[in-house]
């Protein structure tokens, strides 16, 4: 059995909506579980991510960049990168912000330089993007275009019962699953 581990920073609960999507996506594919984790209970679960086969790390974009909450969590994995305790483990990432673009694509790439740090395999989206035609909506998976990991968008004044929408919480799962696919792959 093959374990991913979604450790992730969320303050006002639209990047945990994400994060549980990327959990379902895992959870699609047998053989494969999935461990939820968010940054505030890491200190409880280093084993748990020291284990993983794969890990998923997601956060919201602030200010163009990972929240200084999830930053912090990065910065205390440098004693299991001195170890490199993190080496060929798979990785990917997703992130959230108020903007259609709130510059998260430069906090997918934060993260990816931060799994290559670790020596790990970054996975990406492997999607083709959404509503980028004139026949598309923004009801369409990955319609904010990103090949990274997963991108999603939620309105500042609605709440994580609304937000992300449902396009971009299937398109996190598709990115849960397709992390969960090449773990067991990688397992065999």
């Amino acid at each position: 059995m093959s374990t991913a581990v979604i450790v992730y920073h969320s303050t006002y609960g639209h990047t945990e909506a994400q994060a549980k999507a990327v959990l379902q996506g895992v959870q699609r594919v047998e053989g494969v579980t999935g461990l939820l984790l968010h940054i505030t209970e890491v200190e409880k679960h280093w084993d748990d991510l020291n284990g993983a086969d794969a890990i998923i790390f997601g956060c919201p974009t602030y200010m163009g960049s990972a929240s200084a909450d999830f930053k912090r969590f990065m910065e205390a994995s440098s004693k299991l990168w001195a170890e490199q305790k993190w080496k060929d483990k798979l990785a990917a990432g997703f992130t959230n912000s108020g903007s259609q673009s709130g510059d998260k694509l430069n906090t997918l790439v934060q993260l990816a330089i931060f799994a290559a740090q670790h020596g790990m395999l970054w996975v990406s989206l492997g999607m083709l993007p959404g509503n980028n035609t004139s026949a598309g909506s923004p009801g369409d998976m990955n319609r904010l275009g990103s090949y990274l990991g997963a991108m999603a968008q939620s309105n500042v004044d609605m709440g994580s019962d609304a937000v992300p929408p449902q396009s971009d919480r299937e398109t996190a799962a598709v990115l849960g699953q397709r992390v969960a696919e090449i773990c067991r792959r990688f397992s065999r």
